[in-house]
């Protein structure tokens, strides 16, 4: 067992990091008119912003394309390659994915690949993740909340606690920003062929490596139709997800109703005790991964599961924050293993999560030592005494972090 084994989300942890680390941050607004398309009214930055709360779509259907060039070295996960239906491909390449959405309690995401796809499916309490790859499918049944059907305010999350959709990325950065990052408005643009605004996110500290996030929201409905992640490196976006298409009618219901094809290997789990983030529409809840919480043995098939590895702590705060992960001896014990997770070598071949570890640059300081890995985005650094640092950040905040 490895460590991507342990912990999946530490897979998707380039393109969602500074969604994730920016929970210590916070706003300042600065008034700026958006121009350049003649049909849509002129708002500050702050008059924007509450639009974008305050609006609601009841139904919707479109596809989503998503880009990565986060400059990672080759992972030792599976299913990468472009246009894999595989989520771990999602680290790097173009993907497209379908959405629908009628209300918060009838949600699909697929993920469409060469060879086949990858469905997330809500519909009431029902919830259904299937991989047409692996011809296998997880149903989760939610729990009632309040005695009402679909749970109330549940909320259904993505897989591993990745952001997959332009909302749900955008509802990220934009409920965990503060004083330490600037938010402005820029010229308008058109996204899916409407008409949209755009926000500019930047942090007003040195030390990440994020130049921008800029976040484009529709001029009617002002919902997020794209989100792009800019990095200090280079100077096309290193992480995009946008609609090329979009429709505000309500799709069908039978979009909504999923029966495993025969021969498929069906797991069932009981979900209990939780409330979740929601998927395109939806609203931040008290607990924004429930997946994360099924890993750490809070939730199992027929109600029991456990995993190891300790709660990740954020070292900082805003564009820099780090998170903390102590690392199990049973993950470091899989790290040093040759079996596990695989991944493209130097010459194509397949390496292990020891190997791909050896061959990153042994870094050392008053800290201690470790390994160093670098990206566009972001820096995780594994030290030698067993603690893992990872944030959209310079390795001097890394360093400065492990040093504390």
């Amino acid at each position: 067992m490895t460590i991507f084994t342990t912990h999946p989300t530490l897979r998707w942890s380039a393109p969602v990091a500074a969604a994730v680390l920016l929970g210590g941050g916070g706003m300042a607004l600065r008034s700026a008119s958006a121009t350049g398309a003649a049909d849509l009214q002129p708002l500050t930055a702050k008059q924007l912003l509450v639009k974008v709360q305050q609006a609601r779509v009841e139904g919707l259907s479109g596809t989503i394309v998503e880009n990565a060039d986060l400059g990672l070295p080759a992972l030792p996960i599976s299913g990468g390659g472009s246009g894999s239906s595989k989520l771990s491909s999602l680290l790097s390449g173009s993907h497209t994915m379908r959405v629908w959405t009628d209300g918060s309690e009838r949600i699909r995401l697929s993920l469409l690949g060469t060879l086949g796809e990858s469905d997330v499916i809500r519909n009431g309490n029902d919830v259904w993740l299937w991989s047409s790859a692996d011809h296998s499918a997880t149903h989760l049944t939610l729990p009632d909340r309040g005695g009402a059907p679909g749970g109330g305010h549940m909320r259904m999350p993505a897989p591993s606690g990745m952001a997959m959709t332009p909302q749900q990325l955008a509802t990220h950065f934009l409920s965990a920003v503060k004083p330490s990052t600037k938010v402005t408005t820029n010229n308008t643009t058109t996204v899916a062929g409407r008409s949209a605004y755009e926000l500019v996110l930047s942090p007003r500290s040195s030390g990440s490596l994020i130049s921008s996030v800029r976040i484009a929201v529709d001029g009617t409905t002002h919902v997020p139709l794209r989100v792009q992640v800019l990095s200090t490196k280079a100077t096309k976006p290193a992480f995009e997800v946008a609609f090329s298409s979009v429709d505000f009618g309500k799709p069908d219901a039978a979009q909504f109703r999923f029966n495993p094809p025969p021969g498929t290997k069906v797991e069932r789990q009981r979900l209990s005790g939780l409330t979740m983030r929601g998927m395109p529409g939806g609203h931040a809840a008290s607990h924004p991964n429930p997946m994360a919480q099924l890993k750490k043995g809070a939730v199992g098939k027929h109600g029991a599961a456990t995993m190891p590895g300790a709660r990740p702590q954020i070292v900082g705060s805003g564009w820099t924050s780090v998170v903390k992960v102590p690392m199990s001896s049973q993950m470091l014990k899989g790290l040093g293993g040759s079996h596990g997770a695989k991944g493209p070598g130097p010459g194509g071949e397949s390496i292990s999560a020891a190997q791909f570890l050896r061959n990153l640059p042994h870094v050392n300081g008053a800290w201690g030592s470790g390994r160093l890995l670098q990206s566009n985005v972001v820096s995780a650094l594994l030290t030698d005494s067993g603690t893992l640092y990872v944030g959209a950040v310079t390795p001097k905040v890394l360093y400065a972090a492990a040093g504390k």
